[in-house]
């Protein structure tokens, strides 16, 4: 049976579904087969690193919680659509993506009435069993409701991205909590967007003690990774790069037994 790896935030604009696009990625390059699911239905944006567009997405994770397709009917191969010479790193991978609706109507539809979260739960499985995934990565949404609750109570991990920033840091000490009393299995923090001024390693060490949760690593603020304005998979186009070996160790962490 494949893991499920939650990656969470309690505040926007962390990186979460840079990290999970990347981490997904990295996983999958190493031949394991990965699923990432778009729940930030309100504001997805996964689907972006891949190069995917409104006309590329005739089926959504929408369609599915509305039961208008089944949840396999809305899995892309990423490989598939990695025509453009400039994404070959994504040629010939066992990774699929469940993206949400981008559609303006569609997003406004959430708002207006919600739909069933316990879809979610029998949907995860699903794709698991038909595609026979290895890892099944939730980009969840932002701060806690239903749905992220939910995402949180079925992982295997629990991967919280925080930056260094007292907003953040006291919307974590919640979600750490919550995950305790949901007895997820692991639960890991990942620092990101730090400054190249800060001491890494007493951060690290700092933000362990402050949560008393491990810390699987912390991503620096890299104008490369900026630059990059989600445009690529970024540790895949430079898999060289400090950031990009710095998220591998993070990934070695996050699936170690």
């Amino acid at each position: 049976m494949g893991e499920i790896i939650s990656i969470h935030s309690f505040r926007g604009g962390t990186g979460k579904s840079n990290l999970a696009a990347n981490i997904g990625t990295i996983l999958a390059r190493r031949g394991k087969r990965v699923g990432i699911v778009d729940t930030d239905i309100q504001s997805p944006g996964v689907h972006v690193l891949f190069g995917f567009d409104e006309t590329q997405l005739d089926k959504a994770l929408n369609d599915y919680l509305w039961g208008r397709a089944p949840i396999e009917a809305v899995a892309y191969r990423v490989s598939d659509f990695a025509t453009d010479p400039e994404r070959a790193y994504l040629r010939d991978l066992n990774l699929w993506l469940i993206p949400s609706s981008i559609r303006t109507n569609e997003i406004a539809r959430v708002l207006r009435e919600g739909y069933d979260v316990n879809l979610l739960n029998q949907g995860f499985n699903t794709l698991i069993r038909k595609l026979e995934l290895d890892y099944l990565l939730i980009d969840t949404h932002p701060g806690l409701n239903e749905e992220t609750l939910l995402s949180i109570a079925v992982s295997n991990v629990l991967c919280i991205i925080l930056r260094p920033d007292e907003q953040d840091f006291q919307g974590t000490a919640v979600t750490v909590d919550i995950a305790r009393k949901l007895e997820v299995p692991k639960t890991r923090l990942v620092v990101n967007k730090a400054l190249t001024r800060f001491d890494f390693e007493r951060l690290k060490a700092d933000v362990a003690k402050t949560y008393d949760a491990e810390v699987s690593g912390v991503l620096p603020l890299s104008e490369d990774v900026a630059f990059n304005a989600s445009g690529h998979v970024f540790s895949a186009l430079y898999p060289q790069h400090p950031w990009s070996v710095t998220l591998e160790a993070i990934t070695d962490d996050l699936v170690k037994k």
